[in-house]
């Protein structure tokens, strides 16, 4: 209904209190809106601010609920949308406080209408109104209420003169009401009594006929039919013959259609004397995307045509994106800022329902193997998206990736060639590929051979988002113990919108452009021959076979397999708990609590040691009191919740190169009450092969393959080990897929289910003003070995 169609911001501070504390439950609440609500992209929240509303229960007058309701109105939420989702997840007390105690203005739209009638006629006088559901209607004449009327049609049958005068009618919904203007009926002598009679009653006329729409699924229908009569006219819809229910005004709304709304409306318009039927209009449905047809082609392999279509007409069959970032150099300057970009990038794209796979720090081999796993996850209509944050250079056109493993003095031989990839990409059928390279395109003076890829086919579908200029650089600015590159800083913001993704890049090269401090020394470069209005906030409709999707799954959710939480009883009666959290596809974070400790102990501590050879650990930084002490700049959760029990930190990375099953041993130090000497417990846990590892891209299946040879990658196998392992998961995989899925993001693995854990967050510290920063900036890439300056600016420094 139209007058539902206000933000939350016209909600009372007393009824969003109710309503706040309607939400404050773990059956039917705020957890439960906050998923129902992310049916529009708009309102889908990341994991950290769905934490911050579960941490409101740590203040005295803190509320989740609230929280919740002021995410919802920084966002424009609408009270129909709201109450839509508490439709949804059936909560009826919230409702039906809303439809019947939440006030709204009311607003009278058709006044009741002065007549002059002969004696023994009809009249009916009509009042309606909008605003709060539950409306009521009385009529009074003058001071006294006219028995039996509260509809809001006040008819009066063989009019006698005790019943000429002035009427008005009172519309209410609560506490609140509003009063329609007087109307004054009078009665007239006929005409045979030598008094002409002014006749008031006009016959009836539509003005505007409802029209014809073609939308998809998701759309608002609205369809109207004016109409001016005397006495005002009436309204009923009809849908297929059908009459509508409650549909009984000039306007039909009807928000988020699907298929079944298609089909014939028309409207029936009538008041006492007169009636008219508006024209039939047909409302024809799609399913919200492109049809099969629009990646079928025809015998000559000519594209089938196809109408133009809008926003919201496609779809993808899939999303799957691939982040890696390169940090750790061992022959150049290190990086800091791909961290950071990868992770906050992880989480948007997550938001999107993209299947997400992040890695940091790859060697040549690790990337190439990275590189055909993502392609297995690609499919016909599939949405593509690569991310790559690092050193990188651009020769003749051509871009390319470093590892960090590449020599003082590299050559495409050493890197990763984009426009390769893209060819493989392309083979897959996919529905949209998009690359976001955040790397330096200066040239290497050290390469000179001028590469030639394979024939690109004309699929009109690439996208092409430089963080920089050709033989730029790409520049990211430190502050505090974080770093962000400036081309994320500027992409988080607007990659939300639902926008063509050319139209959406565009407008962060516009952002870019308005800071002073990049105009003129970084510039992002736009390169796309996409045709079509697709967008990354396109909705997902699966087009393949079930077995297709289904297997597409269990690929990526094999990669983002983590460890059960459990809880070890040593000999002396402590109880540890061992949980386990992801930071990046190859990266975990490994936590230990003491649960239960007898009260003869003093004091006791749970410790890691003696890993499985393969991860990267820094032993200087394992069984850590805080996330920042044990290298983690991200995880922040020890320092949101409450410390009942310490917690130690270990945090494992590169663990793409775990060769074999992940053991440790878990060392319990305890003191006795009057007892100097402190006693030592172990525990050997093995706990399989945790997120990447899974897949084994530590293999050296790659013997040889460089951009010069194309032909080198399409014979690769497709990783049988993979396959073999993706066999021998399927069982478990598939009973729980999940919550391993959901898991990817707890740091807190007791109850993955729970939303109040997600807080594997990174801190949002990165705005515009971090642009003054006086800190020196770092550079993204090596153009030739003998360069070890930084490029500067006068006032701008690269890093």
């Amino acid at each position: 209904m139209e007058e539902w169609n206000v933000g939350l911001e016209t909600l009372s501070d007393v009824a969003l209190c109710r309503l706040a504390e309607m939400l404050d439950n773990s059956a039917c609440g705020w957890r439960q809106l906050a998923e129902a609500v992310t049916e529009q992209p708009q309102f889908r929240y990341s994991e950290k601010e769905l934490t911050s509303c579960s941490l409101q229960v740590l203040s005295a007058r803190g509320s989740p609920g609230r929280y919740m309701l002021a995410l919802l109105t920084d966002r424009h939420c609408s009270l129909a949308f709201l109450l839509q989702c508490l439709k949804k997840i059936e909560h009826h007390e919230a409702v039906n406080f809303l439809t019947t105690s939440v006030m709204v203005p009311i607003e009278i739209t058709v006044q009741p209408q002065g007549v002059q009638i002969l004696e023994g006629s009809c009249v009916m006088l009509s009042c309606r109104a909008v605003g709060p559901l539950g409306l009521n209607y009385q009529w009074f004449k003058r001071e006294d209420e006219v028995p039996g009327a509260n509809a809001a049609e006040l008819v009066l049958s063989s009019v006698a003169p005790s019943q000429e005068g002035h009427y008005i009618c009172r519309v209410n919904a609560g506490e609140k009401c509003v009063f329609s203007k007087w109307a004054h009926v009078r009665l007239v002598c006929s005409a045979g009594s030598g008094v002409m009679f002014p006749s008031s009653a006009s016959g009836l006329c539509i003005t505007q006929q409802p029209r014809s729409q073609m939308l998809s699924e998701g759309d608002t229908l609205c369809l109207e039919c004016s109409a001016q009569a005397n006495p005002p006219p009436q309204f009923q819809w009809y849908h297929n013959k059908q009459p509508l229910a409650k549909a009984n005004s000039c306007f039909l709304k009807i928000p988020c259609v699907t298929t079944a709304d298609r089909g014939t409306y028309s409207c029936r318009v009538f008041n006492l004397y007169h009636e008219l039927l508006s024209d039939h209009v047909q409302v024809e449905i799609g399913p919200g995307s492109c049809t099969d047809a629009s990646w079928r082609t025809d015998e000559e392999d000519t594209p089938c045509c196809t109408p133009p279509r809008q926003m919201g007409d496609f779809y993808a069959t899939d999303k799957v994106a691939l982040l890696m970032g390169n940090m750790n150099y061992l022959h150049h300057r290190q990086l800091r800022a791909p961290m950071a970009d990868v992770y906050e990038l992880t989480n948007l794209l997550r938001q999107l329902d993209f299947k997400v796979v992040s890695l940091l720090d790859l060697n040549w081999h690790e990337m190439h193997r990275a590189v055909t796993e993502f392609l297995l996850l690609l499919g016909r209509g599939v949405y593509g998206l690569l991310y790559y944050a690092g050193h990188g250079y651009e020769n003749y056109g051509n871009s390319f990736m470093v590892p960090i493993d590449a020599p003082a003095s590299y050559t495409s031989e050493h890197c990763l060639w984009v426009q390769e990839v893209l060819q493989r990409m392309q083979e897959r059928q996919t529905g949209l590929n998009v690359f976001l390279l955040d790397m330096c395109r200066k040239r290497n003076l050290n390469d000179d051979i001028i590469q030639q890829p394979g024939p690109l086919k004309v699929t009109a579908n690439i996208v092409f988002g430089y963080a920089t200029c050709v033989d730029a650089e790409a520049f990211e600015v430190n502050k505090d113990d974080l770093s962000n590159g400036i081309f994320i800083s500027f992409l988080k913001k607007r990659l939300m919108e639902q926008e063509k993704v050319t139209v959406m890049l565009d407008r962060v090269a516009e952002d870019m452009g308005r800071c002073e401090l990049t105009r003129g020394r970084q510039a992002l470069e736009l390169r796309s021959n996409l045709c079509e209005r697709r967008a990354l906030t396109d909705r997902i409709q699966a087009i393949d076979c079930p077995v297709m999707a289904s297997t597409r799954n269990l690929q990526w959710s094999i990669a983002h397999v983590l460890p059960e939480s459990r809880v070890l009883r040593f000999d002396c009666g402590v109880k540890v708990q061992l949980g386990f959290a992801a930071e990046f596809s190859n990266i975990m974070i490994i936590y230990t609590r003491i649960l239960e400790k007898p009260k003869d102990i003093t004091s006791c501590s749970a410790q890691l040691s003696d890993f499985t050879e393969g991860p990267e650990i820094d032993l200087k930084r394992t069984n850590q009191e805080s996330l920042r002490d044990a290298g983690s700049l991200l995880l922040t959760m020890d320092d949101r919740l409450p410390q009942e029990q310490p917690r130690l930190y270990t945090r494992l990375c590169a663990l793409q190169r775990l060769k074999r099953e992940l053991s440790f041993t878990v060392c319990l130090h305890y003191q006795y009450t009057n007892l100097d000497e402190e006693v030592l417990e172990r525990q050997t846990v093995t706990v399989g092969k945790p997120l990447v590892s899974k897949l084994n891209l530590h293999e050296q299946r790659l013997l040889h393959a460089s951009p010069s040879s194309s032909s080198d990658l399409h014979t690769l196998p497709d990783s049988s080990s993979f396959a073999e392992d993706l066999r021998a998961s399927l069982p478990s995989l598939e009973a729980s897929l999940t919550e391993s899925a959901e898991s990817y993001y707890y740091p807190h693995a007791v109850s993955p289910g729970s939303a109040s854990q997600r807080i594997n967050e990174p801190e949002e510290t990165t705005s515009l003003e971090f642009l003054t920063s006086e800190e020196l900036p770092a550079s993204k890439s090596l153009t030739h070995a003998g360069t070890e300056k930084p490029f500067k600016f006068t006032s701008f420094h690269s890093f």
